[in-house]
């Protein structure tokens, strides 16, 4: 991802008054807004009015949320153009609401949807101009993946927050709800209106490969209190906010991006540890959930994913949870939800499930007809869409894009990236810290006895926004706090000659601090750490990622948990290590012996402090 600057790139014209009146006319008189100073609630009289008068076309439209590439509606790169007729048939996001009059448009970084603040909000106005502007148009609902942590698609200067692990280990219900009230405001700011975010699984399989840090932790009460938390802070800010990944992503040893897990729960384990986090976020009023493409036999054995199946969708979280507001899928590109059907069946399946949103098709244009059809030949009724859409528009009703579809540069400016918000994300990433080993109290680190700081270690590819590596930030933060730093990157998977470098450059320093990222048994990262700790200087090892890491490095005479890799969390850490301010994070998850994981080291609500 790329910052620009805060200049405009793309569609710089603000839409007008009178364009936006023009086109914004028929919805507003429609719909009879109550008022200016806030939304009116749903009225579904008028909106059933609206869907009344839409083709068919249009009803299939809305119930899409579409990836487009470009950093401007109207007038992105070439290379852009490019891979957007390739993969949708169509050269810009003003001609993919045109075509297809899509509900949605979801942002990514790889699609070079966010440069900067500026340009993201200048991007939001074009589609919705874009949309508004056709025939009975209507706004867009703009989203994206915004969970922060180790993902986040909109970066600096925006703020960027620790993820939902290191919160966790906070265990702070008012930093999470600060959290998303803050980002909130600034997604807001720049025309996003959802976001996908809080994960609400419980994490309680080490193995993970895709959830881990992204959870709030292992015990289900504490990841329904900072999930409905979160809930509260986004939605206060008119951001709807998206629980995922229903019915629990928390215990799978396959990713769902490429390949097909299975959850081997029983229906009481289900509803003792998944359930509670999605039970939270339905009373605290949320607005969407998300699916997850992954199979649980206890709550449907047809072998579907969850995705698909009417039992899960419909009988638990519709009848049995009561939850009435918008179901959205996971990424319908993903392998875990194409393993068993094609791309032509997979949207028509979700909606008779139970789906209202259908997200980032791999073939928008087969996945568009195939619902057409499935409606033209008795397979969906009419009647079936036009609920989906109902709750869609409600949820735009409810954001205020019917009466407020547009954002100002002025209110970019006055959101993202304040100084108040950047020292807000620096006081929650303080209180997050974890101090799991200190022997001897060789922490906080003292200046005069250890002047002289290398960081060596992991530097995996910054999360989105960011600055990096890792350890380039920790040498930063430290040289900031007075010591002399050297950063030396050694990889996730150091050779013998790469180790030798590193040993070779701690010899001529006082301590070293050592960046680990999910450490296995005979991973060259272990065998780093164990020559440096050979070398006598004293080794404090940052967990930047798992906090499993600590249960393979025995011989370190301090371990941090850092939980993720970004600016925010690394300056912590830097902070802790100087003594600056305390550690006072607490385990989310249990620790186990690798080689017995019936054997806790370190349990839930672990923590040193000084």
């Amino acid at each position: 991802m790329h910052d620009t600057g805060t200049g405009s790139t793309g569609n710089t014209a603000q839409p007008s008054r009178r364009t936006l009146l023009a086109a914004t006319a028929g919805v507003t008189a429609a719909l009879a807004a109550a008022g200016p100073a806030r939304a009116a609630a749903p009225d579904d009289s008028r909106l059933r009015a609206l869907v009344s008068r839409m083709t068919l076309e249009e009803k299939v439209g809305q119930l899409f949320v579409m990836r487009v590439y470009g950093h401007s509606a109207t007038a992105p790169d070439q290379a852009d153009i490019d891979a957007n007729l390739k993969e949708i048939g169509v050269r810009t996001a003003a001609e993919l609401v045109a075509k297809y009059r899509v509900g949605g448009i979801i942002y990514f970084a790889w699609a070079h949807n966010t440069r900067e603040p500026h340009q993201i909000a200048d991007l939001s106005n074009g589609i919705q101009k874009a949309s508004l502007e056709l025939p009975r148009g209507l706004p867009v609902l703009i989203s994206t993946d915004q969970e922060h942590g180790i993902v986040a698609r909109v970066g600096k200067p925006a703020t960027l927050f620790p993820g939902a692990m290191a919160v966790g280990a906070g265990g702070s219900r008012s930093d999470a709800r600060a959290l998303g009230r803050i980002a909130g405001a600034e997604l807001r700011a720049m025309g996003i209106r959802q976001d996908y975010s809080p994960v609400a699984d419980v994490n309680v399989n080490p193995a993970n490969p895709v959830i881990g840090v992204r959870s709030f932790g292992a015990d289900p009460r504490a990841v329904s209190a900072l999930v409905a938390a979160e809930v509260a802070g986004y939605q206060g800010s008119g951001v709807a906010a998206t629980a995922k990944h229903f019915p629990g992503h928390g215990d799978t040893n396959v990713d769902s991006h490429t390949g097909f897990p299975t959850i081997t729960h029983s229906r009481e384990l289900w509803e003792r540890l998944d359930a509670p986090p999605f039970r939270a976020a339905i009373a605290a009023g949320i607005d969407s959930i998300m699916t997850a493409h992954l199979m649980v036999p206890a709550l449907d054995d047809s072998g579907d994913p969850a995705t698909l199946s009417r039992p899960i969708l419909t009988g638990i979280l519709r009848e049995r949870l009561g939850y009435d507001g918008v179901v959205v899928t996971d990424s319908l590109g993903m392998e875990g939800v194409r393993t068993k059907y094609g791309d032509d069946r997979v949207p028509v399946l979700a909606l008779k499930a139970g789906v209202d949103q259908l997200l980032n098709p791999p073939d928008l244009d087969l996945a568009w007809n195939a619902v057409l059809t499935a409606v033209r030949e008795g397979e969906l009724t009419e009647a079936r869409l036009d609920e989906s859409i109902l709750r869609v528009l409600r949820l735009k009703s409810k954001l205020g894009l019917f009466r407020s579809p547009y954002v100002s540069q002025a209110g970019v400016d006055r959101a993202v990236g304040t100084r108040a918000h950047l020292a807000a994300a620096d006081r929650i990433a303080e209180r997050t810290t974890t101090l799991l080993v200190n022997e001897g109290r060789l922490l906080p680190l003292s200046r005069r006895r250890y002047p002289r700081v290398l960081v060596v270690g992991a530097d995996p590819a910054s999360p989105s926004g960011t600055t990096g590596p890792p350890t380039g930030v920790l040498a930063g933060a430290l040289g900031d706090l007075g010591f002399t730093a050297t950063a030396l990157s050694t990889g996730t998977a150091p050779s013998a000659a790469t180790i030798a470098k590193a040993v070779a450059a701690a010899r001529d320093a006082d301590a070293v601090v050592v960046a680990t990222y999910n450490v296995t048994a005979g991973s060259g990262q272990k065998a780093l750490v164990e020559q440096l700790v050979a070398t006598g200087r004293p080794v404090v090892a940052v967990a930047v990622r798992n906090p499993y890491d600590v249960a393979r490095l025995p011989s370190v005479r301090a371990c941090l948990a850092a939980y993720s890799w970004t600016d925010v969390e690394l300056r912590a850490a830097a902070r802790v290590i100087a003594g600056r301010v305390k550690p006072r994070g607490k385990l989310p998850v249990a620790v186990q012996r690798p080689d017995d994981p019936e054997q806790v080291l370190y349990p839930i609500g672990y923590g040193l402090s000084y």
